[in-house]
């Protein structure tokens, strides 16, 4: 769009009557044709996307170029800010693993990253770089590295990468020696590979057709992948399946589990014909996640994090390694179940257990000693703060890693010695551009829920700013499946505060940032907690002079993009704009579809409106899609990706179709989507900015900043 032209008129999909009846209500979507009928097609060979469909999508995304190309100038500051805040030649901390320390880093300028080792404690031995990312990636649309395994003798490596942002992985075997790839090359995997001790081959979980994790297979090194053997099948389609390595290098754990409940079972790394062994046998609502120790107390133990006799928040306890379903109920606890303590996870080492664990909202690592029990713990004063545990792969170590950051501090790794205590910083992240802690300030609130519960939100924003509720502010916000909100760096959000925002992430149910009963109290029957709790955190800022009704800019993606629309839905008013990436919106629609990857997966989440009419009637009374009336709707930018297996690409744009037909703001609506990416957005780090920029863009635009100001179409946002 020229300079001084006028905005183009916002595409309008066509409506194509569609009925059908559910438990006796009529159900009427005329943007069902929105859905491709061969989906699974286009998720692996995106050109094959309906012509109709395709037209569509990409007048939404020509619109979206036109409203913000005034804003282009803006987008390329911020993408410059963010930029110059990342270290382009950064490195992790080298992990050991048996004769090498190996560490991913990038070099600048680069999109993607390097894998790369030298011979343990010698830092000055030149460095092998085991996986370029960047060469990989040369010449495709989307590359996206996956994990990546070396050989028990460290001679080849297994890796896996995703070439159209569709998460089907393929998985490779790289001679370390010559640096070539083997003829074994495994398509349609999940990406993790699980070696035999031996190193004759590897398990891996298969995803069939609808994208489902539901078998674990096994390669031999040599042999074609057709002649793979299936090691375990799950019958239920609701469950995802994977394979990870226990630090003790025992066993492969085959890991299965739906939102509510797990299983493992057990296969001896000694030989690849070895058959999968059930620890304990799925009970409803029973979880349990395992590692290994090959001699505690002179016994093969297995140490188990879970709920069981009804320990909420969970607790640790231990098996025989030989049990064959066992009861979890009678497993002898190490540390019992404390309510309000929140178990987040666990690793332990040949004399040691770590646990990560929550209360109140703040995290700290607790270091138990094995052979009496010991403990002390790792803790931090700050109002708020991020505290990960990164245990590695090496068992015999008295070496523990955690990584530390806060909203204002760049995040620091330090290793720790078990024993001693004594801390050793290896890292601090690097902000090329300049920062200083101290110009800003992190606060912890406390929201007052509708039900008088309190609902942690973490605030920071430029030191001195005026709390008089002039400020605008971005509220971010997720609250499903038990994933927390951490209070961690990021140097992009730096971009908004200091252009006098305030920044604030509300820990809202649905997550489990004050423990697992307060993910509980925000699924299935308890959902609109979520979507209340956010809108208390709202009213909380602005009630505080934060800022103030209709300055507010709500962001979330994924499940946070299902509260962008309830939100938008009941409280309006309360902003300016909101920015839904990859946003799951058409809840009902997707519910009833038992076809689509993660719709029986889901089902323990939100309930199965198939078969339980109470589900349905729920669902249905939030679904943000089915919920748009008549009124005045915020500035709304939704982005999504054509390959995107989690939250399909229709969901955004039936969406943006029926605002489109009811708002009375005049504000715009924005459907961006990526054609060449999936639910992550663009793979490479760079590219990534420019989609954080131009969301951020739009933010300022929303509230009218004066660095918005050449933006055309947001005019009745200041009205």
């Amino acid at each position: 769009m020229t300079a001084g032209a006028a905005l183009p008129p916002p595409p309008r999909a066509d409506r194509r009557p569609s009925a059908r009846e559910v438990h006796g209500v009529r159900l009427e979507d005329p943007y069902a044709w929105l859905r491709a009928d061969n989906w699974q097609e286009v998720m692996r060979r995106p050109e094959t996307l309906p012509e109709d469909i395709r037209a569509y999508l990409e007048a939404e995304n020509a619109y979206a170029a036109a409203l913000l190309k005034p804003l282009e100038p803006l987008t390329t500051a911020l993408v410059a800010e963010m930029r110059g805040r990342i270290k382009e030649d950064d490195s992790s901390v080298p992990t050991r693993d048996g004769p090498f320390d190996y560490a991913v880093r990038y070099r600048a300028g680069g999109q993607h990253p390097l894998v790369a080792r030298r011979p343990t404690g010698r830092p000055d031995a030149e460095e092998t770089v085991l996986l370029d990312g960047d060469a990989l990636a040369e010449g495709r649309a989307f590359f996206q590295l996956g994990s990546w395994s070396p050989s028990p003798d460290h001679k080849l490596l297994a890796w896996s990468a995703d070439e159209a942002g569709s998460e089907f992985l393929t998985i490779r075997v790289r001679d370390l020696a010559t640096g070539a790839d083997l003829p074994d090359s495994v398509p349609d995997a999940t990406g993790a590979a699980v070696w035999s001790s031996d190193g004759a081959g590897f398990w891996y979980v298969r995803l069939d057709e609808q994208h489902r994790a539901l078998e674990v297979w096994r390669h031999r090194l040599g042999t074609p992948v057709a002649g793979d053997e299936l090691v375990y099948r799950e019958a239920e389609a609701g469950w995802f399946v994977g394979v990870e390595e226990t630090r003790s290098g025992a066993f492969c754990v085959v890991t299965i589990s739906d939102h509510d409940t797990s299983e493992a079972r057990l296969i001896d790394r000694a030989s690849l014909a070895n058959a999968p062994r059930l620890v304990a046998a799925r009970k409803a609502g029973l979880r349990y996640e395992i590692d290994h120790h090959p001699s505690l107390d002179g016994r093969s133990t297995l140490i188990l994090r879970t709920n069981a006799g009804g320990a909420v928040d969970f607790k640790l306890a231990r098996l025989p390694a030989e049990v064959e379903n066992a009861e979890i109920a009678d497993a002898e606890e190490l540390v019992p179940h404390r309510p309000g303590v929140y178990v987040l996870d666990h690793a332990v080492t040949a004399r040691h257990l770590a646990r990560l664990e929550r209360e109140d909202g703040l995290p700290r690592i607790v270091i138990r000693r094995l052979d009496d029990g010991a403990e002390h713990a790792i803790a931090f004063p700050e109002e708020a703060y991020s505290l990960g545990l990164m245990a590695g792969p090496t068992f015999d170590t008295d070496l523990t890693r955690f990584v530390y950051s806060s909203p204002a501090t760049p995040s620091e790794t330090w290793d720790y010695h078990l024993a001693s205590r004594d801390r050793t910083l290896r890292k601090r992240q690097e902000i090329p551009s300049g920062h200083d802690p101290e110009a800003y300030v992190v606060r912890r609130l406390q929201a007052t829920a509708l039900d008088g519960a309190l609902v942690p939100v973490t605030v920071i924003h430029k030191r001195g700013l005026a709390l008089d509720g002039g400020a605008p502010c971005l509220l971010y916000g997720y609250g499903a499946y038990g994933i927390s909100m951490p209070a961690s760096f990021s140097g992009g959000r730096l971009s908004l505060v200091d252009r006098g925002f305030v920044y604030a992430i509300a820990h809202i149910r649905g997550g489990a940032d004050k423990g697992w009963g307060w993910y509980l109290d925000g699924k299935l029957d308890r959902k609109a907690n979520t979507f209340t709790d956010f809108i208390a955190a709202a009213d909380l800022l602005a009630a505080s002079g934060f800022t103030s009704a209709g300055r507010i800019v709500a962001h979330g993606g994924s499940a946070g993009g299902m509260l962008m629309g309830a939100v938008a839905n009941l409280r309006p008013e309360l902003f300016a704009g909101v920015l839904a990436e990859v946003p799951f919106v058409d809840v009902l629609t997707t519910m009833l579809d038992d076809s689509l990857p993660l719709t029986p997966p889901e089902w323990p989440e939100w309930g199965d409106p198939i078969r339980d009419a109470e589900a349905f009637a729920r669902i249905r009374s939030y679904s943000p899609v089915d919920n748009v009336t008549r009124q005045a709707y915020p500035a709304i930018l939704a982005l999504a990706g054509l390959t995107d297996p989690r939250v399909t690409y229709w969901e955004p744009a039936k969406w943006i179709a029926r605002l489109r037909e009811e708002t009375t703001s005049g504000r715009p609506l924005a459907l961006r989507t990526n054609m060449d990416a999936g639910h992550g957005g663009a793979s490479g780090r760079f590219d990534r900015l420019e989609e954080v920029a131009l969301a951020y863009a739009f933010a300022l635009a929303a509230v009218g900043h004066p660095d918005a100001a050449a933006a055309e179409g947001f005019e009745a946002a200041k009205g």
